[in-house]
């Protein structure tokens, strides 16, 4: 069938790219091939292992178990990722009654060929008891599928011709690896095992063979299935939820992660593609989404279960729907803890990972763009395996217990554990105008070292573009996206939000930032030039504002703006009416919008520089032409005459208001609003010029 939603997959191993590779290179080239299909293993989910002489610290041949170390993903593990164990140490082990998870990972510390290895995979113990050379551990859609389909393990004798060994399941650990090992033993002739809601083991006297043993029986499976399946329509006409256009999501979407970011800030992700669609549309969505996880993998980043809002074409309906969605969801999560955990045991965050809104597609959460990306990539794992097997007469999913033993797994958490502590804006997003240089660029490059996601606004596209680029390569995927924003547009402005809430959710923090420089004095200030300071420095400001405070009280959680203004702002500069009265208005507007944003815990401050002497964009603009007429010199002499005329001689650069600015986007500020703070370097004479 051309519409079943999982195809078999391609073999793609290619024997020119392993000429001259070790063991240990094989086995993460074998890994990076399985991982790069979702469908074969998802992220972070299966492991690999192989079996090799090493030379010790003493340089003795020792044999070793290269096993997947916990916590990396398949897709992308490198070969210092693979922890080598000492055979003669874990071979004992079968012979052992029991173990539990600690003394199974306190054993593997002193098994290590070498201190300061990854911990090996809790699920070790399959690899090193079974006899195999080389061996695979996936969690792929047909296989997933099949063992939790009615007639999977009668299909299962078909297909195998008993040659597959079937195991119900058991969560992950010594007493599962040594039942493995031990029905093997007891079949000879198996060529795989199924290990019913979890997964494939597969293996192979070479790194190819086994490669090709796993990609051939998930082949089977596949076909298999999609040979069985139901070819009936699946939605009747007339059931389709109405469509939700997705200017309707864009206004609502703050709202949604106002209320699921009550407890730290979380990134949304919406997948509005036909695929999220058509499931999150279909007519037993809530039915199937909310039955159970079909595969441990999934759990800890996507939930037991999905939110699913009731269907609704109407911006205060579906704003109204997720709020109380999110608290009916939170409610339920804390009753499934309450009925299983045992004193001690701290509730994780109860708000839901996965949205599906019928007409419109699904949305995932994470606390940064990556983790909801990852929840992303697990949810459609998980609407392939629940799609496959609604056309096969349903699925037994884990049961509440079974997930709860999963998704409080000590074991499990530890791969959270491994990602690197929250930042001080972790899971914030900073909206910066003017960002693509000088000041705004600064300030961008900063928010983004403390852990925020930034939007890059600027008319200069591709200086935008240029600025987002380098923080995407030193922050991480996702960490910011360039916008093409002319302040003084009010489609321009109102657009760029838009893309900033379609891309992330929502904004935490506005800094207002784009400027313009223009010197003369006042007879000779052209009324353009009046009414061009006003427009980008007072009617600019005021349109992001607007905007800002619009996402700002959907979200209803508070929030952060930030004016760069000037201290001609306060003291006006000379032969500058224009520019200074601009600032006079740019601050007094923040003020009015601090009082103005108090009651929602929308915090406005304003950042005064003055004296940047390197690094802004201004020192190559007309301005620097303007200023130096003024006082009677020449363009390449006005830096040395500002720094003449600098009291302390102290220079301030970008980096400087990058720095002011975070202190009022952060909480440092957190009961500071409507105030200023001027960074001049102890200029004294900034006042006079």
């Amino acid at each position: 069938m051309t519409d079943f939603p999982i195809e078999p997959p391609v073999n793609h191993w290619n024997s020119e790219r392993t000429v001259g590779l070790n063991s240990l290179e094989l086995l993460a080239y074998r890994s990076n091939l399985l991982g790069t299909d979702r469908s074969v293993a998802n992220w972070g989910g299966g492991n690999t292992s192989t079996k090799a002489v090493e030379l010790d610290f003493r340089q003795r041949e020792t044999p070793v178990l290269w096993v997947k170390g916990s916590g990396s993903d398949l897709a992308t593990i490198r070969p210092h990722q693979f922890t080598a164990l000492r055979m003669e140490d874990v071979l004992p082990l079968l012979e052992r009654e029991s173990m539990t998870d600690e003394e199974l990972v306190a054993y593997y510390e002193h098994a290590v060929l070498k201190p300061g290895q990854p911990r090996a995979s809790i699920e070790t113990p399959l690899h090193s008891m079974l006899p195999f050379e080389h061996i695979d551990h996936t969690h792929p859609d047909a296989v997933i599928t099949l063992c939790a389909i009615p007639s999977g393990r009668e299909l299962a004798q078909r297909l195998w011709g008993g040659r597959a060994i079937w195991i119900d399941y058991e969560r992950p650990g010594f007493a599962l690896g040594k039942r493995i090992a031990l029905r093997v033993r007891s079949q000879p002739d198996a060529t795989c095992v199924l290990m019913a809601k979890h997964g494939l083991v597969t293996w192979g006297d070479s790194a190819e063979a086994c490669y090709a043993n796993t990609i051939k029986a998930i082949a089977c499976a596949a076909e298999a299935l999609a040979d069985r399946a139901d070819q009936r329509r699946i939605f009747a006409v007339g059931q389709h939820p109405p469509s939700i256009d997705e200017s309707v999501l864009t206004l609502a979407l703050p709202a949604l992660r106002g209320a699921i970011s009550q407890r730290r800030p979380m990134v949304l992700r919406a997948d509005t593609g036909e695929k999220a669609r058509a499931f999150a549309s279909r007519p037993d969505v809530a039915e199937i989404a909310s039955a159970g996880p079909a595969c441990p993998d999934h759990l800890v980043h996507t939930k037991p279960w999905p939110l699913v809002v009731p269907p609704t074409s109407s911006l205060v309906e579906l704003t109204d729907a997720f709020r109380s969605g999110v608290a009916q969801f939170e409610r339920r999560y804390a009753e499934y803890v309450a009925r299983h955990a045992d004193s001690g045991v701290a509730m994780r965050d109860p708000a839901p990972r996965v949205v599906l809104v019928p007409g419109l597609g699904i949305i995932t959460t994470g606390p940064d763009a990556a983790q909801a990306g990852i929840a992303a990539a697990l949810y459609e794992r998980a609407i392939a395996v629940l799609s496959a097997s609604a056309r096969l007469g349903g699925f037994d999913p884990l049961t509440e217990s079974e997930t709860f033993g999963v998704e409080y797994w000590p074991m499990e958490l530890y791969k959270l554990s491994l990602l690197p502590p929250p930042k001080e804006l972790a899971g914030q997003v900073a909206l910066v105008t003017g960002a693509a240089s000088g000041i705004g660029r600064a300030v961008a490059q900063r928010l983004a070292e403390a852990g925020a996601h930034v939007v890059i606004a600027d008319r200069n596209s591709e200086g935008a573009k240029h600025v987002a680029s380098e923080l995407v390569s030193s922050q991480g995927p996702g960490r910011a996206l360039a916008v093409d924003m002319d302040v003084t547009s009010e489609s321009a402005v109102a657009n760029a939000f838009a893309e900033a809430v379609r891309a992330y959710g929502g904004v935490d923090i506005v800094v207002s930032n784009a400027g313009i420089s223009t010197s003369h004095p006042v007879e000779e200030t052209s009324l353009n030039e009046w009414n061009l300071n006003l427009s980008v420095l007072g009617t600019g400001y005021f349109l992001v504002a607007r905007e800002a405070f619009k996402v700002l009280r959907a979200q209803d959680h508070g929030g952060s703006v930030v004016f760069v203004a000037s201290k001609n702002g306060l003291v006006g500069g000379r032969n500058a009416s224009a520019y200074s009265s601009a600032k006079a208005l740019e601050i007094h507007l923040a003020r009015c919008l601090a009082e103005e944003g108090g009651a929602a815990g929308i915090r406005v401050n304003t950042v005064n520089p003055d004296a940047v002497l390197q690094g802004s964009s201004i020192w190559s603009s007309a301005w620097r032409e303007q200023r130096a007429a003024t006082y009677g010199i020449e363009p390449e002499q006005l830096e040395e005459h500002y720094r003449a005329r600098t009291t302390l001689k102290v220079n301030v650069f970008p980096e400087d208001i990058a720095e002011a600015v975070l202190f009022f986007a952060s909480s440092r500020s957190a009961k500071s609003t409507g105030n200023i703070l001027n960074v001049d370097g102890g200029v004294v004479a900034a006042y006079s010029r």
